[in-house]
């Protein structure tokens, strides 16, 4: 694929140890202090995760939701229950995930950090580029790990699907095409792709490792009157690289597919599929010959079809795990905030895009997060300025 550039965080916020300046400051060892804020859809997933590990103390959880409560009290004991979830980040808690819908992320990852809270908020980061950018400076500051719940890319089977693309088994990388459908699970406040698009948007650009640069889409909505449930997503990268992201509420069958397609080889990442979660084709188009008589010919090559064994983990309990290393490491994380900006720019440009007929528009991505960075230089030029005057 040639030479690639890495989605690290802006030049200017790099530090010597290639994670973000400045970096998260570790925390003390021993039992971490954790808090769940949401307890929906997606949060008892992660209330159990936490409550079966024996290096965290789950304090409690907070929802707004009578029955919610009820549900976490009788699901786990131990557990404390909050109406309010000021009251919950006030409980003594050193972490909190963010469980809650896509328009809540922001101010609710905004209150925890300002209170001195490690904080993983599941996907999208925020419903803004400008709201993620915030939620970066202020993490910066403070030296706290913020992570998002991008769970794929910590899927045992897509770990290993970035092990085959760095080994450069694929080759140069043509383009990729990615499908995620099923039946249900419609959302009121967001459209489609602003719900099931940050998955693979997040593994494309994890296993491509290219920086997005435009995006294009289009949809339609049949169900509920302006909210798409059916669209589909072109992302131009680095090198000249394409990702076509169909993705639907409103299909008969669930589908969780990824096709790279390399001038080597090709793979397929189902998902869905229990014992072949990866194959990779030996197949391809040859150079272009030509015959006897002149004429333009291109061979193709049908090579054979490898599936690699892969130990199965979940993948939601180790980005949990991940989340307590990097609080007690202070190491950058796999899904860092920084990640979630760039996911959460990519979408915006879909937003942009649909508005605009579905014409392509560029992914507008932050070269420095000018307010933390400005304040930092100036303090650097006033300690340059006291030591020449005490010279």
């Amino acid at each position: 694929m040639g030479m690639r550039t890495t989605l690290s965080r802006p030049e200017r916020l790099t530090s010597s140890n290639g994670s973000g300046l400045p970096k998260a400051k570790a925390h003390k060892k021993g039992r971490l202090r954790v808090g769940v804020i949401g307890c929906g859809y997606w949060g008892p997933q992660v209330i159990r995760n936490y409550y079966e590990m024996p290096e965290v103390d789950l304090v409690g959880v907070a929802d707004t939701r009578t029955d919610r409560r009820d549900y976490v009290r009788r699901h786990f004991p131990r557990v404390r229950t909050f109406a309010d979830h000021r009251a919950l980040l006030d409980a003594g808690i050193d972490a909190v995930v963010v469980a809650t819908p896509i328009e809540t992320h922001y101010e609710l990852a905004r209150e925890a950090l300002e209170r001195g809270k490690h904080v993983l908020v599941e996907k999208p980061l925020t419903s803004s580029l400008r709201d993620a950018i915030e939620l970066n400076r202020i993490a910066d500051e403070r030296h706290l790990t913020l992570m998002v719940g991008h769970t794929f890319l910590y899927n045992p089977a897509v770990q290993a699907l970035r092990r085959i693309i760095d080994r450069g088994d694929l080759g140069r990388i043509y383009y990729a095409d990615a499908a995620r459908l099923n039946l249900g699970l419609f959302q009121r406040h967001v459209n489609v792709i602003w719900d099931l698009a940050p998955h693979d948007v997040s593994i494309l650009l994890y296993l491509l490792q290219l920086r997005p640069k435009a995006v294009s889409a289009r949809g339609s909505a049949h169900v509920q009157p302006g909210v798409l449930d059916v669209a589909y997503v072109e992302l131009v990268m680095e090198q000249d690289v394409t990702a076509q992201i169909h993705v639907s509420w409103l299909d008969p069958c669930k589908v969780r597919r990824l096709t790279i397609v390399g001038n080597r080889k090709m793979v397929v990442y189902n998902d869905v599929s229990l014992a072949e979660k990866i194959r990779i084709y030996d197949a391809g188009v040859e150079s272009p010959v030509t015959d006897n008589f002149g004429e333009f010919q291109l061979a193709l090559r049908h090579g054979d079809m490898t599936v690699p064994y892969i130990p199965w983990q979940e993948p939601l309990r180790l980005q949990c795990e991940h989340f307590l290393e990097c609080i007690h490491s202070g190491d950058t994380p796999r899904t860092d905030a920084y990640q979630g900006l760039v996911v959460v720019a990519v979408l915006e440009a879909a937003s942009r895009s649909l508005a605009n007929g579905g014409m392509r528009v560029p992914v507008e991505l932050p070269a420095t997060f000018a307010p933390a960075v400005a304040a930092q230089e100036e303090e650097e030029e006033k300690i340059v300025r006291l030591e020449a005057t005490a010279s």
